[in-house]
């Protein structure tokens, strides 16, 4: 097994080290940051970075990079307080990757990468059109990160846009039906694969296998068993 310890991850090549420690946390979401300026100028930016933070209210946190550089997503944000949050599926993945690129302002990537912009529901910041799964989403806060200099954005939930075939019974939303990726490092794009739903967890009591829609299907058949204290 290879071993890197604190020196060594200091010492290390630049874009090296980025994508070690980008690829540390694993599979991470792929969501386009949708916004435009006070004037109108539409933006689109990729980010994996999105998190749940609650759901009553229903809130979600994103982290922007730091400002050494023009960054107009951030901009957009705190001018506006608005933005949208698309998820990426596999029909449109590398359009999606094409938006990290350093557009100039004046430029929208949603024209340069060939994905469309649309309003939906009086929210006043721009849509992917290709998304099955996107969300309108107002600022609440911003936490600067001092360690890095990053900004953690917490938004709140205004209005959500999903495909009715996602849609569970209960609730829950089957982001395989859609074609959701995944992203892994900087640059490495997935699908993925159910192994199943499960049910709630319970000291005493052993967890089961839920159908799609919640229901209960059958005992779990992996390896673990309760200990007894």
């Amino acid at each position: 097994m290879k071993t890197f310890e604190h020196d060594d991850l200091n010492n290390l090549e630049h874009r090296y080290r980025a994508r070690l420690i980008n690829s540390l946390s694993g599979f991470k979401s792929a969501n386009l940051i949708g916004s435009q300026d006070a004037d109108g100028q539409l933006n689109l930016a990729i980010v994996s970075s999105v998190v749940h933070l609650g759901a009553n209210p229903p809130l979600i946190g994103l982290i922007m990079r730091p400002n050494s550089v023009p960054r107009h997503t951030f901009s957009n944000i705190t001018e506006t307080g608005l933005f949208t949050v698309n998820q990426v599926s596999a029909e449109f993945w590398q359009a999606a990757h094409q938006t990290s690129a350093r557009y100039a302002q004046e430029q929208s990537e949603f024209d340069l990468v060939g994905l469309s912009a649309e309003f939906l529901a009086d929210f006043d910041a721009p849509f992917v059109g290709e998304s099955q799964l996107k969300y309108g989403v107002k600022l609440i806060d911003i936490k600067p990160i001092e360690a890095n200099n990053t900004e953690f954005i917490i938004g709140e939930i205004q209005q959500i846009h999903v495909a009715e075939n996602a849609l569970r019974a209960d609730g829950y939303l089957d982001i395989e039906t859609i074609e959701t990726v995944a992203i892994s490092g900087l640059d490495s794009y997935h699908v993925t694969q159910r192994l199943s739903r499960l049910s709630y967890a319970k000291p005493d009591k052993p967890v089961s296998n839920l159908t799609l829609d919640g229901q209960q299907s059958a005992p779990f058949d992996g390896q673990f068993a309760i200990v007894e204290n």
